[in-house]
């Protein structure tokens, strides 16, 4: 998905759906560590994007929170 196309997604939904996707994207970030630290991870360019994609969720939440 390009960027443009998933912030105007984020954009679209409410803070508490905000939160979930944030939460769901900790985890796989998390998830994404563990298989890195034991060598089973193969694109490792994974972790950069969902680490954007977090930060993403979390700019958004503010933009509604401060609006």
């Amino acid at each position: 998905m390009k960027t443009k196309d998933y912030l105007d997604e984020l954009k679209t939904k409410s803070v508490d759906e905000l939160g979930v996707d944030l939460v769901a994207a900790k985890k796989e970030l998390f998830n994404l560590k563990f298989q890195n630290a034991t060598n089973q991870l193969e694109n490792t360019s994974r972790i950069k994007e969902v680490r954007r994609n977090i930060a993403r969720i979390q700019t958004v939440m503010a933009e509604k929170k401060n609006a």
